[in-house]
């Protein structure tokens, strides 16, 4: 008789034969999910469905719809594409295939090799694609020794794996299968093809995009959206980190490696004023811009953004002045609930939009007007002789999470009216197959800034990210094509900078934090980069706002 282990689900104990694997445990409890179970969580640690279950624990999984479920079935979406594009064009007509930014629910591949790219190898490829989740071939998942992987990515033209991989510290690797196929991918994976049931792949722009669900609906591909200047803004930051011959991890660590980093930090500051300069440019070259609208995701470092603009403003000859949009929120009492019965301080009716636009029209007709001030302790405006009229060189830089929303500012014309998008548009990959998820970058900027300027801690900022990304997802994101000008505010060297700041931070989080999965992945995937001196980046740069000592 088999020796039987005890296993605690959701309060209620069940008995498993020992080294029963996890994708067979989750058929008894996929009834009390809304999509396909894809990962388990052993005594709150995450494992891949073909593990055993080996001794008594608690268990619980996750399903397509949760946030690791869906990270994992788009890295093993991806692991799908790279195996069957092999398969279509053949290894030895590819120079590099690689995964490279997200548009929407999207991503874009690019292809440089032997055969010239059309929409019957594209087909082809799909077709081969849906054989293998037909099939449903199984992934599997196995340990290399470390010197053993660099050789294998070297002999198969995997360059920038090969180079990731020279700064490994663990002797072992984890490497994944796929009808011979052999990767490797940052982070869980599903166990077999037929759990990849929801994708769309077509040509774009001389590469391909993947269409993949959305974690709100995990089991439909969407339509694509194409957002033609938020591709144009991810291209040019892919080109250039290009041509400055960073565009993975393992180039960045070389350059840090090899003493580059002074001259890396300078040129990507000259880039960023020169960008800067030009919005600025844009903005004086129209004459009639009396409103500068500013609108980003959280922690795009809209601030600083706001600051250098205004001085680029000023070399043109204009009299820039602030107003922080968050001035006009509603009194506390007068503030509208979410479903949660929560206030919603994101969504435009906790603004007053009327006496905004009341305000703003008095100015553009040459009024006096009282500014408030948002006590954010009582929850109450204020007024306290702020006052203001506009000179004939005057513009107000507005900066707010509805900024691109001509609901807020519905009552001025469109033509003194100047709207700008700020993100932190990462196009820094891992390697070729790994992208580095913009929001990761944020979300580590926000640790350090809330936790060193606010007194918040990571535990709090992790749990408040969802709720924040829902924001921005609902209030910015759908406006971005309507900006006149987009401003990219990543930097190729963030991460590496802010790892010595945030690390210690990570290691705080404890297990029975709700937090602990999401801060030992950003834990492992600090690995992969060589921190920098940050004594070398200048005083008013975006990255200063987060890691502090900045001018502004």
């Amino acid at each position: 008789m088999a020796e039987m282990i005890k296993v605690k689900y959701k309060g209620k104990v069940y008995e498993y034969p020992v080294h029963t694997v996890l994708s067979d445990a989750a058929k008894d409890f996929q009834k009390d999910y809304d999509s396909p179970i894809v990962l388990a969580l052993v005594d709150n640690k995450l494992r891949e469905l073909h593990h055993t279950l080996d001794a008594d624990c608690t268990l619980d999984f996750e399903d397509l719809g949760g946030h690791s479920g869906h990270k994992a079935y788009k890295r093993s979406a991806s692991l799908l594409l790279i195996k069957a594009f092999y398969d279509v064009v053949g290894r030895e007509a590819i120079e590099k295939l690689k995964i490279e930014f997200s548009i929407g629910a999207a991503y874009y591949c690019s292809y440089r090799g032997k055969a010239v790219l059309t929409q019957e190898i594209v087909s082809d490829v799909k077709k081969r694609m849906h054989e293998l989740v037909d099939a449903d071939v199984p992934i599997t998942k196995s340990s290399y020794a470390l010197e053993d992987v660099i050789r294998l990515f070297h002999d198969n033209g995997m360059f920038d794996k090969e180079k990731l991989f020279r700064y490994r510290r663990s002797s072992r690797v984890n490497l994944y299968t796929l009808d011979g196929f052999t990767d490797y991918f940052y982070g869980y994976m599903l166990p077999s093809c037929g759990y990849i049931k929801y994708f769309d792949l077509f040509l774009y722009d001389g590469g391909m995009m993947l269409q993949l669900p959305e974690r709100k609906a995990p089991e439909r591909v969407p339509e694509f959206k194409d957002s033609p200047k938020l591709y144009a803004t991810m291209r040019e930051a892919a080109d250039w980190g290009e041509m400055m011959e960073i565009d993975t991890v393992g180039a960045l660590n070389d350059a840090i490696a090899e003493g580059q980093m002074n001259e890396v930090i300078l040129v990507q500051e000259a880039l960023m004023e020169s960008r800067i300069a030009k919005i600025a440019e844009d903005i004086a070259s129209r004459g009639n811009i009396r409103f500068v609208m500013i609108a980003g995701p959280s922690s795009s470092g809209k601030t600083t953004f706001s600051h250098r603009l205004s001085i680029e403003l000023r070399a043109h000859g204009m009299k820039p002045h602030p107003i922080e949009i968050d001035n006009y929120f509603k009194n506390r009492e007068d503030t509208p609930k979410d479903e949660n019965g929560n206030y919603d301080f994101e969504c435009l009716d906790a603004i007053d939009v009327e006496g905004f636009n009341r305000d703003m029209t008095a100015l553009l007709n040459g009024e006096t007007i009282e500014l408030p001030r948002f006590n954010f302790k009582v929850g109450q405006r204020e007024y306290k002789g702020d006052y203001m009229t506009l000179g004939g060189a005057d513009v107000l830089v507005c900066e707010g999470i509805h900024g691109l929303n001509d609901e807020l500012s519905y009552s001025l014309p469109k033509e003194s009216k100047y709207k700008i998008y700020i993100s932190a548009l990462t196009t820094l990959n891992v390697d070729e197959h790994n992208r580095v998820p913009t929001t990761d970058g944020r979300l580590m900027r926000r640790m350090v800034r809330d936790f060193y300027t606010r007194g918040s801690s990571v535990s709090r900022t992790l749990g408040m990210w969802s709720s924040v990304r829902r924001g921005e997802e609902k209030y910015i994101f759908p406006f971005q094509e309507s900006a006149d000008a987009m401003f990219n505010s990543a930097h190729i060297y963030e991460i590496a900078a802010l790892k010595p700041f945030v690390e210690p931070l990570l290691f705080g989080v404890r297990e029975d934090d709700p937090g602990y999965q999401e801060a030992k992945r950003l834990l492992k995937f600090l690995q992969y980069f060589l921190a920098i001196d940050t004594a070398g980046i200048p005083h008013n740069s975006i990255i200063r706002e987060f890691i502090g000592g900045s001018i502004f």
